[in-house]
């Protein structure tokens, strides 16, 4: 994501890169001040806006209203490319709310490419243990 994000950058796009738990926060502080609209329009200029780890954190019933109005304003728009490690079966529990999930996935995959990621995590590469080497004596 973040690859792709440099490229359209490099080729004069606008692009914005967030995690969703800081974009979701922003946009909670954003609607308890009576912000929502400038803020969604915010993030609804950039011609890519990349979401990176959706459903490492809990998202409240309430904040998924909120993430449900940038992404359908964003909806046949704009790109946006989003990351997690959850399955579709399962955006229900991080969204608290089937019908609201399902309103977000609805949006998400109409126009979308999916691209599925299997294998080892590349920051774990150097880090995951090998079996010890046995000393013959």
């Amino acid at each position: 994501a973040v690859s792709l994000g440099i490229e359209a950058a490099k080729k004069r796009n606008s692009t914005y890169f967030i995690k969703c738990h800081d974009l979701i926060q922003q946009l909670r502080k954003a609607n308890e001040e009576n912000r929502l609209e400038n803020r969604l329009k915010n993030y609804s200029r950039y011609k890519l806006l990349i979401i990176d780890e959706i459903g490492y954190l809990p998202i409240t019933k309430e904040e998924s209203k909120l993430f449900f109005q940038l992404i359908d304003k964003r909806y046949e728009q704009k790109s946006t490319i989003l990351t997690t490690n959850i399955g579709f079966g399962e955006w229900d529990e991080i969204f608290q709310d089937p019908v609201m999930a399902n309103a977000i996935l609805d949006r998400i995959l109409h126009h979308a490419h999916v691209v599925s990621i299997t294998g080892k995590s590349y920051r774990m590469k150097d880090h995951i243990k090998k079996k010890p080497h046995t000393k013959q004596e």
